[in-house]
């Protein structure tokens, strides 16, 4: 379904060459202004469902570009964020972390506003206005300092929009800056005249957008390629994570230079529900299986029309890409196309309705490993997608969490920058399926990462040639320990730590909060993930260690048929017994500081 790529402005022409006499011939592909009203419009009012005659859109499963902005939300929840400018600090965070868009921050220069505050005519109305901008250190003082304009800084909510997950409030956390407030009519009606004042002020200047300064790309309009309307369920995680990497892609490139083709899931069925369209850029929907061939064959004919710089990202969740579509995406990263994959990985099924899958954690309760008396939830170990993918050639990859949001910016815009296959696996949250808080994306994909449960890396060929080169895993806390401990505290953030915060595990608790063995399997499986995929003086000293005993062994085999010559038939006589100390397992065990005979190494 690739819609065009103009917003819900007017008719949408399009070139349609004759292959015949290569004669440019111009026809309207779609009425934009006429299915915004007749069509959108028909479905905001309830008069849809009475029935509406077949049109060219539905036909060609078209849907204009951007019209989920015409949809409203309003009526979902019975709270909205109320902002306090005076704690507001510009972090960003709240519309960073946001997954509907409902939330969006504006710089404007001090000269700029005081001129709009002044045009209005009401002190009231001007007070209500002025109250929703602050004095940030971030734009005012600084500038200040430097003796540039300072600028005003606001935080503006769309009520049509906001799904009142509280998302925003958890995000920014002890700044105070945001809190839910009931809603009746006066409030929406204010909400409203609000975020239009906000419509109406100039876009940020760009020079009050730090590059270095990652979150203020969503404070440039070419970064908000995602506005929202799309059905996910209330603080989606998969939401944050298209917004953010839309947000990376279009403040690099701008939304004419990148493309989606989606693999059938949560992320088509929200993000295409008939009229709704939450993207300002060409994008369609593929099935389960073959999102990754699809994209190969937009990739090649963009090529060959010479949109060689074009991006495009194919989409897909746990089903898209570690099962059904595992085949199809080791076919496209072996074949070193310039196409960019972001996984939402939500370790469940969660749009068929929270069934088992390769990613899904050992221990986790689902409808395909259900927790009961004999079997105890997932008895398999997890599929560790990012590390399959570092074995391909000349592959970029990257694990990132949307809570880390330097990180994951960084990863999407390396991955665009890298001239070959890129794979972006995001944690996702799934509040329904994981059993936790509408509000808690953040807070469980940071602490994801704190516990070893998913932790975060960057994998660049082009760092050089050796693993130890190419792999980082910064942003990981304590990386030389197995479990990070809180220096404050004492506390362990370890599997189990995570496990207790979210349903899913629930059950492998008892009354005392004892875990179950199986519980204590799954703890022991995220420590050697961790141990084997993650930590660099585990896991670079592991492959060292390997290639030196490798070497060794086969100095000493070399030696060793100088020394015993040929037998009869000419071929090498082998060693009697193997060298102590060679092998995996002691290698394994040399990584961890014990003796390949047993008891711990003392430091040397």
């Amino acid at each position: 379904m690739i819609q065009p790529t103009e917003n819900a402005a007017g008719s949408v022409p399009a070139p349609v060459v004759d292959r015949t006499n290569k004669r440019a011939i111009t026809k309207d592909i779609l009425d934009v202004q006429d299915f915004n009203e007749r069509i959108v419009g028909a479905y905001n009012d309830g008069s849809a469902e009475l029935g509406l005659p077949a049109d060219q859109s539905t036909l060609r499963s078209l849907i204009p570009a951007g019209t989920g902005v015409l949809r409203d939300f309003s009526y979902i929840a019975p709270e909205i964020p109320l902002l306090n400018s005076t704690n507001c600090v510009a972090c960003m965070d709240c519309v960073t972390e946001c997954p509907d868009t409902a939330i969006l921050g504006k710089a404007v220069p001090k000269a700029k506003l005081d001129a709009e505050l002044a045009a209005i005519a009401d002190p009231v109305e001007r007070e209500h206005y002025a109250k929703q901008f602050a004095k940030t250190t971030k734009f005012w003082t600084t500038y200040e300092k430097k003796g540039k304009e300072p600028a005003y800084f606001g935080i503006f909510i769309d009520p049509t929009k906001c799904k009142g997950c509280a998302e925003c409030v958890d995000a920014c956390g002890n700044h105070g800056a945001l809190s839910m407030l009931m809603k009746d009519t006066g409030i929406l009606k204010e909400s409203n005249r609000t975020f239009n004042f906000y419509r109406k002020l100039p876009e940020t200047p760009k020079d009050y957008i730090n590059d270095k300064l990652l979150s203020d790309m969503m404070l440039a309009e070419r970064s908000l390629l995602y506005v929202g309307g799309a059905g996910s369920c209330m603080g989606c995680g998969e939401g944050t994570a298209l917004r953010m990497m839309l947000a990376a892609t279009g403040f690099q490139y701008g939304k004419e230079s990148v493309g989606i083709v989606n693999s059938t899931g949560c992320s088509t069925v929200y993000a295409s529900t008939y009229p709704y369209n939450p993207y300002l850029v060409p994008w369609t929907n593929s099935l389960f299986e073959n999102g990754p061939a699809d994209a190969m064959g937009v990739r090649a004919r963009w090529d060959q029309m010479g949109w060689h710089d074009k991006k495009l990202w194919v989409v897909g969740g746990d089903g898209a890409m570690l099962d059904i579509g595992f085949q199809s995406l080791s076919r496209m990263l072996a074949s070193g196309m310039n196409i960019k994959v972001l996984i939402l990985d939500t370790q469940v099924y969660s749009n068929t309705g929270g069934q088992s899958s390769t990613a899904t954690f050992k221990a986790q309760n689902t409808k395909f490993s259900v927790h009961g008396k004999v079997i105890q939830g997932k008895t398999e170990r997890r599929k560790e997608i990012a590390q399959i993918a570092m074995m391909h050639p000349n592959t970029f990859v990257a694990q990132t969490s949307c809570a880390m949001s330097n990180h994951f910016y960084k990863s999407i815009m390396a991955a665009n920058e890298f001239d070959g296959p890129a794979v972006v696996s995001v944690y996702t949250t799934c509040q329904p399926e994981h059993g936790v808080g509408d509000n808690l994306a953040m807070n469980q994909s940071k602490l994801a990462v704190d516990t070893r449960t998913f932790p975060v890396l960057i994998y660049d060929p082009r760092k050089g040639t050796k693993l130890a080169e190419r792999l980082s895993l910064q942003g990981n806390p304590a990386p030389k320990e197995d479990w990070y401990k809180d220096p404050k505290t004492g506390e362990l953030f370890d599997f189990i730590m995570f496990a207790r915060t979210e349903g899913r595990f629930a059950k492998h608790f008892d009354k005392d909060g004892n875990p179950s063995p199986l519980m204590l399997e799954a703890k022991q499986d995220r420590l050697d993930n961790w141990r084997v995929g993650g930590v660099p003086t585990a896991y670079l000293v592991m492959g060292a260690v390997l290639v030196c005993t490798a070497l060794v062994a086969l100095q000493r085999v070399r030696s060793f048929s100088r020394s015993a010559g040929r037998s009869k038939s000419g071929a090498t006589l082998a060693p009697r017994r193997r060298a102590v100390g060679s092998g995996r397992a002691s290698a394994r065990a040399r990584a961890r500081g014990i003796s390949p005979r047993g008891g711990r190494r003392k430091n040397r």
